[in-house]
């Protein structure tokens, strides 16, 4: 079988904020059963115990919510037990975080330090920003409690990205949210289309459509560009060079299937991607089916293979290479299923690359320039923006070294 990850929900939809504009917390509504979801200890240790016996170049755990923190900081240790009991020696393992940050702790930020969690912080940009949208049961903002837990993840020295929803609050403000960021020393940006569409098949209001989208692109591009390619990693950006240099896609929705990954719920239900969380999709549970078998099941298949159903527009695009139809989030909801609708971001997706291409292209034949003179292992790469825009922290130094980027050249630039 082909190596993929986990997506995991231990607390399914379960989460301290309500955030206007969150997809998932309605998913709560999958499993009315009980009004708290947690994962217990015997769907953690199947789960882990039966990815693990599969073999896999990396196995990847997603911590994902709702608010996985609700879980607490004994059940992310009971994680790391199972994984060192049930890895085969030499096994690589890699664990991802994505969290509002509110319940982060000294001790929590401490273990993720300590056992290489990188977590993706959810932050809008300026508390005006952020707490449009993101706010407490209260309904008073979250922006303070975030940057409270942030600090404890810098004070312990764990590694985070900052992941920003792109909303009707601040696609207009690209400047503003970008620069808040980058000059309080967050150089790992993410940036992701708010698209949630209505009952009757139109945005909701505090959603992007697609010239907002492509207007906010172009915006960050040019700032980038110009004076930032060597400070700040945009995971997009990242993914357009790696692709254009070594024909490798690292964004789902840049890729031609949707078979990349298993979402697994709190109780051990499977499905195969978490925008899509739905009884019509449940390929299993972690207790009746092993991954092989998952992997076979006809709904995952016909699911993935959506991806590459195109629109007819889409087969004569110059740029279909890059966004092979956009993900089927963008795309199913508005015509009751058909994945041959257009994506609601398509024209921003266009107007971005074709105004931001060139310079892709430039960075990556430099990029191709560096790899052919590289004078010895250990050589650090020339001062030169390429080099630090292709290489995220966690990928082997351009230098040759061996050594992760992190760990070798970053640290000179």
């Amino acid at each position: 079988m082909k190596p993929f990850s986990l997506l995991i929900k231990p607390v399914s939809a379960d989460c301290n904020l309500r955030c206007e504009y969150c997809f998932y917390l309605d998913h709560s509504s999958l499993y009315p059963q009980t009004k708290v979801h947690r994962m217990s200890d015997a769907v953690l240790e199947k789960m882990i115990s039966s990815y693990m016996a599969t073999p896999q170049p990396q196995y990847a755990f997603g911590w994902q919510g709702g608010e996985p923190t609700l879980m607490g900081v004994d059940f992310f240790k009971r994680v790391i037990e199972l994984q060192k009991k049930h890895g085969r020696p030499g096994s690589s393992v890699a664990n991802g975080l994505q969290t509002n940050a509110t319940l982060i702790d000294d001790e929590m930020a401490r273990l993720f330090a300590e056992y290489h969690f990188l977590c993706g912080v959810s932050l809008d940009g300026p508390a005006a920003i952020h707490d449009r949208f993101r706010k407490n049961g209260a309904g008073a903002g979250s922006h303070a409690q975030v940057l409270r837990g942030i600090q404890h993840l810098q004070n312990n020295g764990t590694e985070f990205n900052i992941l920003t929803l792109v909303s009707s609050a601040n696609v207009n403000r690209a400047r503003e949210v970008y620069e808040y960021l980058r000059d309080r020393g967050f150089h790992y940006h993410q940036y992701i289309p708010c698209v949630e569409f209505g009952e009757s098949g139109t945005l909701l209001p505090f959603a992007v459509d697609g010239k907002q989208w492509g207007d906010f692109l172009c915006e960050i591009f040019d700032i980038w560009y110009k004076t930032d390619t060597r400070i700040v990693s945009i995971r997009l950006f990242d993914s357009i060079l790696t692709y254009l240099v070594d024909g490798i896609y690292n964004i789902c929705h840049m890729g031609r299937n949707c078979n990349q990954y298993f979402v697994v719920e709190y109780n051990g239900d499977i499905y195969p991607c978490d925008f899509f969380v739905e009884k019509s999709l449940l390929i299993g549970n972690v207790a009746d089916i092993t991954w092989e078998q998952a992997s076979d099941v006809k709904v995952y298949h016909t699911f993935g293979k959506q991806k590459t159903l195109w629109n007819t527009q889409c087969s004569g695009c110059a740029y279909a290479a890059y966004c092979s139809g956009d993900c089927l989030k963008h795309r199913l909801p508005q015509s009751g299923g058909d994945p041959k609708t257009l994506s609601v971001l398509c024209a921003g997706w266009k107007q971005f690359y074709a105004h931001a291409l060139p310079g892709f292209q430039q960075l990556a034949e430099q990029i191709h320039r560096e790899r052919s003179t590289v004078a010895a292992p250990g050589t650090s790469p020339s001062n030169n923006a390429a080099s630090y825009a292709n290489a995220g922290r966690n990928a082997p130094c351009p230098c040759g070294s061996g050594k992760k980027f992190k760990k070798c050249c970053m640290k000179q630039i």
